[in-house]
């Protein structure tokens, strides 16, 4: 993977951080806030709460720290919560030299937590944060007690064709009615005016991201797994087929615990009734 992220103008890059700021006000004020130095740059990670037993949050694609702000305090109240802004995509975090594979992104973020202490850490990743989950217990897994997955993506299935070629569509015409209509069928109800959706399609706009290609790993890499997973699938998640994918990582990992939400979407904790359901299994997994 050639070249660097960046922004694609000053002026984009301040629309972009404006947004930014609104969403992250979003979370309680985080009780430390880190720019960890390393071997690809510099990323930003937000600590709410403190104690034993750290929870490590990966954003999904073009998301950042700010897509968390529902799940932080329940689960800041039983020990140390870790908001991190992917190095390589939009957000805090500044990416000042180019990864070559996706082992390179793993070994990144183990330097991360390196520098900020961390051991038996509990990672919890959405849609393409999942896959971060997975790439580290494959890649850089010495540090992870245990790894959650919130639907994530392409792990144990690929991407519909109907999310590729609606996402085409929607960056095509770029306006906010078609992000609207796109987020809305996504998450299965309007959410374009949340201030992390709005920081998201922002994203899109103003930055060029510069990363390796996120495919499904390899099943013999996924069955040499050792830590343990736990994994939630939206039964009504259109980015990719959830039944099919909750039955491919059952089969593949037969020690992770899966579950699938019949009534929600890709976006796991749209819904107060799923969001608890994601906050207890988190923290049932943290305290086990």
């Amino acid at each position: 993977m050639k070249g660097i992220g960046r922004f694609k103008n000053p002026e984009a890059q301040q629309r972009y951080f404006d947004l930014y700021e609104r969403a992250m006000r979003e979370s309680p004020p985080p009780d430390e806030v880190y720019d960890v130095p390393g071997r690809h740059g510099t990323t930003r990670v937000y600590r709410f709460g403190a104690g034993a037993h750290p929870v490590v949050l990966l954003p999904g694609l073009r998301g950042t720290s700010a897509s968390y702000a529902a799940l932080i305090p329940g689960l800041a109240r039983h020990g140390p919560v870790y908001a991190v802004d992917s190095l390589g995509e939009a957000g805090r975090s500044v990416q000042t030299a180019p990864f070559t594979g996706v082992g390179d992104r793993a070994r990144g973020l183990d330097d991360v937590l390196a520098a900020l202490g961390l051991r038996g850490v509990h990672l919890v990743g959405g849609s393409t944060g999942g896959w971060h989950a997975v790439n580290q217990a494959i890649h850089a897994p010495d540090r992870l007690a245990s790894i959650a997955l919130l639907d994530p993506t392409t792990v144990s299935a690929g991407f519909s064709a109907a999310v590729q070629w609606r996402g085409a569509a929607a960056a095509v015409l770029n306006r906010d009615s078609s992000w609207r209509r796109f987020l809305a069928w996504s998450a299965g109800e309007d959410i374009f005016d949340q201030p992390a959706a709005q920081v998201i399609v922002a994203g899109i706009r103003a930055y060029r991201a510069r990363v390796p290609v996120q495919t499904c790993p390899r099943e013999d890499d996924l069955r040499a797994i050792r830590v343990p997973v736990v994994a939630l699938f939206g039964g009504r998640s259109v980015v990719h087929d959830p039944a099919a994918a909750a039955a491919n990582l059952r089969a593949l990992l037969a020690h992770a615990e899966v579950h699938v939400l019949p009534d929600a979407g890709h976006y796991l904790y749209l819904r107060p009734e799923d969001r608890q359901r994601v906050l207890d299994v988190i923290t049932t997994t943290r305290l086990r």
